[in-house]
């Protein structure tokens, strides 16, 4: 079928690592992922990265922060006082927890630091600020 272009929904089998190397995704365990190259389903550096590609072709692509899931945002960081949570909470590093906006949305955040007095919530996505490299293979092109 040629080459995957714009508005062609594709399957892709891939890996996804950080510069030093560790796997944070895989498909190849699974079925391959499916999307529409164009439809915004996937991170912009990905796509891209697939346009152009055979069926049967695989290729490593190397993204920097601002083709992956953006830079690291200050703005999205917030200190909360333990008095504020629930006691039924018990926040340690690491911990993701889902809170409710006033307009009723929630917001997923991971816990970044707990001292005596206050803990630390981070609503960045967890590889904001990350250089990531998927290895792709194209599996099938579909109109």
């Amino acid at each position: 079928m040629g080459q995957a272009q714009e508005g062609d929904t594709v399957k892709v089998h891939y890996t996804g690592k950080l510069d030093n190397g560790m796997v944070f995704d895989s498909s190849q365990d699974r079925e391959p992922l499916e999307f529409k190259i164009g439809a915004g389903q996937v991170i912009p550096g990905f796509e891209k990265g697939i346009i152009g590609m055979e069926v049967g072709q695989s290729k490593t692509v190397k993204l920097p922060p601002e083709e992956a899931y953006g830079p690291q945002r200050e703005e999205l960081i917030a200190e909360v006082k333990k008095a504020d949570i629930p006691e039924n909470i018990k926040p340690s590093v690491g911990q993701r927890l889902s809170l409710r906006q006033p307009d009723g949305n929630t917001v997923n955040v991971t816990v970044s630091d707990v001292n005596e007095e206050s803990i630390t919530l981070d609503a960045n996505h967890s590889l904001a600020g990350k250089t990531l490299i998927f290895d792709i293979e194209l599996v099938e092109i579909s109109g």
